[in-house]
């Protein structure tokens, strides 16, 4: 199958998914807001996404409200636009959903969409993720396909708006669109308790914290 889909000359967003319940966290917080090298989880993603330049960053929110963590400004203040996802506990598809309606209000011609659990994923791989031409660019890890996805607006629709799948489908079905970009970094979520010390371990190892 050929692709009639082009390339969009309008600008690329970024849409961070940060709305889940974390349910496998066991801790006095969420997971998003669990200190590693004594900042949230999720001010790490935000971190990199606006060192990397691409804005404007929609973020999604649902189970916790991330006020607290977005009250000092991200490197090179970039555009922060929150969406809140009423129905987060639909699950991933519904959160989705939320951060496309604000990108097509701003007419974005693709958005490069990664999870606010992941702090490993690197400024680098959010500025490749973007660039890129293809209809669907999915970040890989030593060959293996992880986050995040750049999907064009011409695509949008054939996203779900029900389950806990974001990408993934459009990926299996649309295989004749997508293209590889690989990355350094890790795209390891934090889902535990046990996840924040061992990447707080490491982190320590690296001379990082």
């Amino acid at each position: 199958m050929t692709s009639s889909v082009s390339p969009s000359s309008a600008s690329c967003g970024a849409l961070v998914l940060a709305a889940g319940g974390g349910s496998r966290y066991v801790g006095t917080t969420h997971k998003l807001l669990a200190l590693l090298a004594g900042k949230p989880v999720v001010r790490h993603v935000l971190e990199a996404v606006a060192a990397s330049g691409v804005s404007p960053i929609i973020v999604v929110t649902g189970a916790v409200a991330l006020d607290d963590v977005l009250t000092s400004p991200l490197p090179g203040t970039p555009e922060v636009i929150v969406a809140h996802n009423a129905h987060w506990q639909s699950g991933m598809a519904s959160s989705l959903q939320v951060g496309l309606d604000v990108a097509r209000q701003r007419e974005l011609g693709g958005v490069v969409v990664g999870l606010g659990d992941q702090p490993g994923v690197t400024a680098n791989a959010w500025r490749r993720l973007a660039d890129t031409n293809a209809p669907i660019a999915v970040a890989t890890y030593h060959g293996v396909r992880r986050n995040p996805v750049r999907i064009h607006a011409e695509l949008w629709d054939q996203l779900p708006h029900e389950g806990d799948e974001g990408a993934r489908t459009l990926i299996r079905v649309r295989s004749d669109l997508v293209t590889e970009v690989a990355c350094e970094g890790n795209a390891d979520d934090i889902d535990t308790a046990d996840d924040v010390a061992r990447w707080q371990h490491d982190l320590a190892n690296r001379g990082e914290y």
